[in-house]
């Protein structure tokens, strides 16, 4: 197996040694440099370009700069996602947005992770989870998405969450870690 299909498949694997991977992190490193660097007004050029880092896009998005990401081609955004300013995602494995996300400035949503033992990430193995975000769902300003987490349908995430497990559909959610703290009636 491949460092990249131990990477996709959750196991660990290594991410600093593997020519293959760092090339595509170099490749997509490039281009967000690039997409950071259009003029802002120039929303034409930005979209054209996002649709060549992220893996799937719909027809209408918008992602303010700056935003980096790990390898692109594991994000997927849905119709009408929105996300301001400092958008990070660490993309060693799927991330996937449904239709109508709002992200607020400063998010960060991280599949990569690496082992408790000391010994074991010395080695320079990490691993990778995916995660996946609902349709309608609002995501507050300096929220951090971890490993492995799916946020449900119709979910508002308040501002400064840690996200450690999963939120259910029709949720507000809050805090470090992040905990529903009640249900959203539609």
């Amino acid at each position: 197996m491949t460092e990249k299909e131990k990477m996709l498949a959750g196991e660990l694997y290594y991410a600093d040694s593997d020519e293959i991977l760092i090339k595509e992190r170099y490749l997509v490193k490039d281009k967000c440099f690039e997409y950071n660097s259009i003029k802002p007004s120039d929303l034409e050029a930005r979209q054209d370009l996002m649709k060549t880092i992220l893996g799937k896009t719909k027809n209408k998005f918008l992602i303010e700069q700056p935003f980096v990401c790990d390898y692109g081609y594991n994000i997927e955004i849905g119709e009408n996602f929105y996300s301001n300013h400092n958008l990070t995602i660490l993309d060693a494995n799927k991330v996937k947005f449904g239709d109508n996300v709002f992200i607020a400035p400063n998010c960060g949503f991280y599949t990569a992770g690496h082992p408790i033992d000391a010994n074991t990430r010395n080695m320079g193995l990490e691993f990778a989870k995916p995660i996946a975000v609902g349709n309608n769902v609002w995501i507050g300003g300096n929220v951090i998405v971890l490993p492995g987490v799916t946020i449900g349908d119709n979910c508002v995430i308040g501002a400064g969450s840690v996200v450690n497990k999963d939120i259910p559909p029709n949720s507000l959610a809050v805090g470090n870690p992040c905990r529903v703290i009640k249900e959203i009636k539609n």
